[in-house]
């Protein structure tokens, strides 16, 4: 046994991933189940439902894979029931459900709200619901892990509600860690900023491609200088689910490549770092 198998302790653990079949949730699965976590998904897109039940099928791997909406109280509670019957316990839950659009707020609406309530606040309150008891009754402690954002955490003009709901569900998390840390519980978020994922790409072909997506966007706008990968996210997953973050309880990681640590600071080409734009550059907005 190596090191980080001894203090991971993720050999024969189970998961429940909401959301876990495409985009970021694939990465999760994958580096799960690389480090022998049997796995519970469950996705509403179907394509990517069949091509991870395939995959996990071919590698071996044991995993539970459903198609269904996450947002529904009673589809969700059949995978746990599922969950139940074929291996017993629980060790980790991953929520990574999520979703937006760009729209003002006064031009927003009531069903609207509740659309983005129902995919980025009120489906992590029904997977908990569900998760905790049953890892209070195993009483070997556990994990869960919420995907939010970095508009959790800073403003997101256009999307007031979406990052609204984000940081609730951080809110959420904080609250909730205190009240299982006595169980050995832990609750935790992780809030990336770009990460290019299918999603995303819908988002470009509406022609609302982020200017860091391109090498110099991302240049200047993180301070990394690149873009964010599945695997930055799974990564964190994994420390999270595992026993190396067994004393970490009520935070969140910010796997950003630093944007939230820069906060309107850019590295302009040619100028270097400055929270405002260099001359050069307004001279070319003026210019148009």
């Amino acid at each position: 046994m190596t090191w980080f198998e001894e203090r991971a302790r993720l050999e024969g653990t189970v998961a429940v991933i909401t959301g876990g079949a495409g985009g970021l949730g694939e990465s999760i699965a994958a580096d799960l189940v690389a480090n022998g976590v049997r796995i519970a998904v469950i996705d509403i897109d179907p394509t990517a439902v069949e091509a991870l039940r395939k995959s996990l099928s071919d590698g071996g791997f044991e995993a539970i894979v459903h198609h269904g909406d996450a947002r529904d109280p009673d589809t969700l509670a059949a995978l746990f029931t599922a969950v139940d019957n074929q291996w017993g316990r629980l060790d980790t839950l991953v929520n990574i459900v999520g979703g937006t659009f760009r729209t003002p707020f006064v031009e927003s609406k009531p069903k609207g709200w509740d659309a983005l309530l129902r995919t980025n606040l009120l489906h992590v309150f029904h997977a908990c619901s569900l998760a905790v008891p049953r890892m209070q009754a195993g009483g070997r402690g556990g994990s869960i892990i919420n995907i939010t954002t970095i508009e959790a955490h800073r403003a997101a003009p256009g999307f007031a509600v979406y990052s609204a709901a984000k940081a609730a569900v951080e809110q959420f998390a904080r609250t909730l860690s205190v009240e299982l840390a006595p169980d050995r519980i832990r609750v935790n978020n992780i809030a990336p900023d770009f990460v290019p994922t299918p999603s995303l790409e819908k988002l470009a072909r509406s022609g609302e491609t982020p200017a860091m997506a391109t090498p110099t966007g991302a240049r200047i706008a993180i301070p990394m200088g690149r873009v964010g990968h599945v695997t930055d996210v799974s990564n964190s997953v994994v420390f999270l689910a595992s026993g190396l973050s067994e004393y970490i309880t009520g935070t969140t990681l910010h796997p950003d490549g630093g944007t939230l640590a820069s906060s309107g600071w850019f590295n302009w080409p040619d100028h270097g770092w400055a929270n405002y734009a260099p001359h050069s550059v307004m001279n070319h907005v003026n210019a148009d």
